[in-house]
């Protein structure tokens, strides 16, 4: 085994449905180089993995080369931690299970591990974020999807097949809910994801006539953005809007607390920024839905990594774990 003073590098890949982002990270969670590819030109998963090691070589060659790096973290969209795959990812161009993990050793011949994304971000929360030195809480991510990572006893929940962890998906209106990328009703997602957000402003401004900033724009291309700054205009529609989202997001939270009790639970992602607009109506659902056994002992955090870093943080974080390649 070589130490970690030999090895002193990991390399973080967030592979996300538009870029590939990735980065040479240090153990202080410092990112010394990065860079990026886009995801969707490559039509085959062998020519996607080609043209990141081009990009990454050079990197990882001008930081003292491959045998300062000791390992390599991954997080993408259905990665499977077990097999190493990504399987099945309905927003990557590549179909099928793809050993994405294999392909990246076999070129570069550093060990490397893949995750779902959402569980890299609680990785990497709880390596150089907020929850440093926790051992329960859950991480949830609140993008173009809701995605969750579940940490229990110092441990990412993995499930038996590693696809533990879909808090996004647990169905939150039975009756008329949404309908979801994954083809059922009512899932979590389709309310307090960004994407759920805009769907809500439309339905909301498309049911009443009051005035709203948020009639200024076109329908269709309103986005959690548009919201937030129409909240902090004063904007009682954009406000509603943010209490509707919260309200549903605290009530589940209730429920994941009565899961696992954890000492926290992590936003992250561009919603979570939305400050009191999201979190008062979160707490309160909380506070009005919560087992007693539960009251006020669960904290509601904000992440505290860098939106642009926190992928390539999370996945690189992965790879302190991994053992060095036999040779």
């Amino acid at each position: 085994m070589n130490s970690s003073m030999e090895r002193p590098y990991v390399v973080g890949i967030d592979i996300g449905g538009t870029n590939t982002v990735f980065g040479i990270v240090d153990a202080r969670g410092t990112i010394i180089a990065s860079g990026a590819v886009k995801t969707q030109v490559y039509s085959t998963a062998d020519e996607y993995v080609d043209e990141v090691c081009k990009s990454l070589l050079p990197l990882i060659i001008a930081n003292g080369g491959v045998e300062k790096v000791k390992g390599i973290g991954i997080g993408a969209p259905n990665g499977n931690y077990y097999s190493g795959t990504i399987e099945f990812a309905p927003n990557l161009p590549w179909k099928g299970i793809i050993p994405l993990a294999a392909m990246f050793e076999e070129r570069l011949g550093i060990p490397t591990a893949l995750t779902n994304d959402a569980n890299a971000a609680a990785v990497g929360e709880m390596t150089y974020g907020a929850a440093r030195g926790m051992k329960e809480f859950i991480m949830i991510t609140l993008g173009t999807g809701v995605g969750s990572g579940i940490v229990i006893n110092g441990q990412v929940v993995y499930g038996h097949d590693g696809f533990a962890g879909e808090l996004g998906h647990v169905i939150v209106r039975r009756d008329n809910g949404r309908l979801c990328g994954c083809g059922r009703h009512g899932c979590l997602e389709t309310y307090c994801s960004a994407t759920g957000v805009a769907r809500t402003a439309r339905e909301i401004l498309a049911a009443r006539t009051d005035a709203s900033l948020l009639r200024n724009i076109p329908a269709e291309s309103i986005t959690s953005k548009d919201v937030y700054d129409a909240a902090v205009q004063g904007d009682k529609i954009a406000q509603e809007i943010f209490d509707f989202t919260g309200t549903i997001l605290g009530q589940a939270l209730a429920d994941f607390i009565a899961f696992s009790s954890p000492e926290a639970i992590v936003l992250f992602g561009g919603l979570a920024k939305s400050g009191d607009y999201i979190l008062k109506p979160i707490q309160k659902a909380i506070n009005d839905n919560i087992l007693k056994i539960y009251q006020g002992k669960t904290k509601l955090l904000v992440s505290e990594l860098k939106d642009s870093d926190a992928a390539v943080l999370g996945a690189s974080a992965l790879a302190w774990e991994l053992k060095d390649l036999k040779d």
